[in-house]
């Protein structure tokens, strides 16, 4: 399910609930996935409660230990804008590779922790639902420059989440 409390120009909440089952289904990740388009502030709040940073980011992903639910990401609409302009791709276009990001987190996988297992997962399969460039490989194409919307992706826990809060 796909909630757009951040409306973003051009983006389609029929059009992103599709991808978001292709996407879920290239992943291998069975379960419910709530998917939630929100303000920078609130992705500012949900970073700071559950990982303890006081910033905006622009995914995070809560998995869940509930066989029917596979978990919840939250997308800050405003970063993926303006991500989407600096990359020069449509706002829809960014969402879609911050869900997969978000999936890939809700399947298991850590960028931080498993020497690229994720990044070359991401390619991939980013490659097979043709996006362009994924969150890990801009970070490391890249890694010092920083604009105000351009921030890691991070992987964050809940209450019923598995594990810590991670990045």
């Amino acid at each position: 399910m796909i909630i757009l409390e951040h409306e973003t120009e051009g983006t389609s909440a029929r059009a992103l609930s599709l991808f978001a089952a292709k996407a879920q289904r290239a992943v291998g990740l069975r379960g419910e996935v709530n998917i939630r388009v929100a303000s920078s502030r609130e992705l500012q709040e949900l970073n700071r409660r559950f990982r303890k940073k006081n910033q905006p980011t622009d995914v995070l992903s809560f998995p869940s230990e509930t066989p029917k639910l596979a978990g919840d990401i939250a997308i800050s609409g405003e970063i993926a804008a303006a991500n989407a302009a600096e990359m020069g791709h449509s706002p829809q276009t960014e969402l879609k590779v911050l869900i997969l990001h978000g999936l890939l987190h809700l399947a298991g996988c850590d960028h931080e922790t498993d020497d690229g297992e994720m990044q070359t997962r991401e390619t991939t399969l980013r490659r097979q639902l043709g996006l362009p460039v994924g969150l890990i490989e801009r970070a490391h194409s890249n890694p010092l420059k920083s604009s105000p919307g351009r921030k890691q992706s991070r992987k964050a826990a809940g209450s019923r989440s598995r594990g810590g809060a991670r990045r």
